[in-house]
């Protein structure tokens, strides 16, 4: 059986960004997983059923470790000889392409789930473009997860076109259609949970997913919000999610207005989403970049209407006024009418809904983006 190895730099995003996908490679390869150590890596071994190896990766620019870890990679590349190396995430896509460059590995194949260094500017960015541009020439294929990231890609001219392959419509890993379903939540546990955080039947209630950082529009999330809820007493915003303070922290008078307004809720990380969207009406995911947004994919599955920022992905799931909302990205004025729309106009809201799951169903199933990635793969034999 032919081996491949799959790289993230956290072993979180192993287990995440992948979930499922390396069972079911491993029925047609030898699967081998690499990130930095931790319980979650040990959770890949044992949900996934594939070996596992460590070397350990930072997420910042530090040339000494990542020196390390690339010689690390090397020695493990060459011990292993894999038909293919697939990276995911900025720096083990850098580091593992250059190792597999070095290593003559024959297909080295880099999945891009966005673009950290469109935030940034000055001679950050320009290091940054360097080195994105230096991965891509080390890698025999990248892999952008969404259209829009596509075009992104040859407009910053990283790459060459044809270089670039979208798979299925987009997305790495697709979405559990089976598992994302409001069928698993009970009334009793809706019950509970809207008791347990304060929400009345008659609340409307958004809903927001992700790292708790300025980068996914949380600023202008909670300002608009913060106006919205003194006008609208019967409304909640739900905030799910990890701090990242020490990378890309919020605003301090973003800090104590989660604090200091009572219909702000926030409930930190939570291993099972399914019970906070079943007790939401509405997704606000205001994100600067996206790669490609498996919460915009779960929330729909779930059937919420979304509000999302104009950026690649997050456009590619949902149409304007048919199965959510479109906004200008850094737009506070336009975040607060949208959620005020959702409140005036329940029926635009209601057939939003039918427009949800359905096309989800239809695009962005597990399976069939399992298949497509495996297509790919057995098409380099």
């Amino acid at each position: 059986m032919q081996k491949i190895i799959r790289i993230t730099t956290v072993p979180s995003s192993l287990r995440t960004l992948l979930k499922g996908q390396s069972r079911f490679m491993s029925d047609h390869y030898d699967v081998i997983g690499v990130s930095g150590d931790g319980d979650a890596l040990a959770e890949v071994r044992q949900n996934e059923g594939i070996k596992t190896h460590v070397v350990e990766m930072t997420r910042t620019i530090t040339p000494l470790k990542d020196l390390k870890a690339t010689y690390q990679l090397y020695k493990f590349f060459k011990s292993e000889k894999p038909f293919i190396v697939h990276t995911h995430t900025p720096k083990a896509g850098t580091l593992g392409m250059l190792a597999a460059k070095l290593a003559r590995v024959p297909h080295r194949l880099h999945t891009i789930a966005g673009l950290p260094l469109l935030e940034t500017k000055g001679t950050k960015r320009t290091l940054l473009d360097a080195v994105e541009k230096f991965t891509y020439s080390c890698s025999t294929k990248i892999l952008p997860n969404s259209f829009g990231l596509e075009k992104i890609i040859i407009e910053n001219k990283y790459t060459t076109p044809e270089k670039l392959l979208v798979i299925a419509n987009g997305s790495s890993n697709g979405i559990d259609t089976k598992h994302y379903d409001t069928a698993h939540v009970s009334e009793e546990t809706k019950t509970e949970l809207r008791q347990e955080l304060g929400i009345s039947k008659d609340d409307i209630v958004f809903i927001f997913i992700g790292r708790i950082v300025r980068d996914k529009g949380i600023n202008e999330l909670v300002n608009a919000f913060n106006r919205l809820s003194k006008k609208q007493l019967k409304c909640k915003l739900i905030l799910v999610g990890p701090r990242e303070n020490h990378l890309d922290p919020l605003l301090p008078e973003t800090e104590v207005l989660i604090k200091e307004n009572n219909q702000i809720l926030a409930v930190g990380m939570q291993k099972d989403i399914r019970p906070y969207v079943a007790i939401s009406d509405v997704l606000t995911f205001p994100s600067y970049r996206e790669g490609f947004p498996n919460v915009v994919l779960q929330c729909s599955c779930m059937y919420l209407p979304c509000i999302v920022s104009d950026i690649n992905g997050c456009n590619e799931v949902i149409e304007d006024k048919v199965n959510g909302l479109v906004i200008p990205v850094k737009n506070e004025l336009a975040l607060e009418n949208a959620m005020q729309f959702m409140i005036d106009n329940p029926k635009k809201r209601k057939d939003m809904i039918n427009h949800t799951r359905s096309r989800i169903l239809e695009r962005y199933e597990q399976e069939f983006v399992w298949s497509e990635i495996l297509k790919y793969y057995n098409s380099l034999g």
